[in-house]
């Protein structure tokens, strides 16, 4: 999840292999974003979750961060949370002692767990078009059959770069291109985070 949105980056081309910032990494760097993340959270999200999850399904929450979203879907759902920062990880394990993270790259998703649901929150923007296809691939691997995806992106055409990290826009049509192949699109919808329609949440079932 990002909280950032009014920043000035230089232009990335689509084609540009995500950038290996060290922000998420540091120690410094997560307090910052607890910081700046702390008002931002997915409710809105998670409800439209819950209209197609039912309650108790095992849910992997991809990029869980600080933790926001997850401790929100953990009063509905048995959920596992997951992050490619230690940094994250080590925060999310002192302050939810007894549950369950991995350690994951949205990519690749290296876990033999099948979920009967996916979630994630402006985490998938941070993957280039061939990244994405693969991780839309492995999703439909990792989930149960009928198991359902709900995820976040920021809105628009193009690709950015912010603090070293890849930042891919997305449209309607970009996300059906993406996901299409392996699930049914059960919505794609436009809602506000900061600016009017600056969003969208895709909620899909596997093919």
């Amino acid at each position: 999840m990002n909280p950032i949105k009014q920043f000035e980056k230089p232009k990335a081309k689509d084609s540009e292999i995500r950038m290996e910032g060290e922000y998420y990494k540091t120690k410094e760097s997560v307090e910052e974003y607890i910081r700046l993340a702390k008002d931002v959270n997915g409710k809105q999200l998670i409800e439209k979750l819950q209209h197609v999850l039912e309650p108790g399904s095992t849910l992997l929450e991809i990029g869980s961060g600080p933790g926001t979203d997850w401790k929100i879907l953990n009063k509905s759902y048995r959920v596992t949370g997951s992050d490619s920062s230690i940094a994250f990880l080590n925060h999310l394990k002192t302050e939810n002692p007894n549950q369950t993270f991995l350690e994951l790259d949205a990519t690749t998703l290296r876990t033999d767990t099948k979920f009967d649901g996916l979630y994630s929150n402006k985490v998938l923007h941070h993957l280039n078009e061939n990244e994405l296809v693969d991780s839309v691939k492995r999703q439909h691997e990792v989930l149960q059959t009928k198991g359902v995806i709900c995820h976040s992106f920021w809105k628009g055409k193009g690709s950015e770069i912010f603090k070293g990290l890849f930042v891919k826009y997305h449209t309607k049509e970009s996300l059906k291109e993406a996901f299409g192949p392996y699930f049914k699109i059960l919505s794609i919808e436009s809602y506000t985070e900061f600016d009017q329609g600056d969003s969208l949440v895709l909620l899909g079932a596997k093919n």
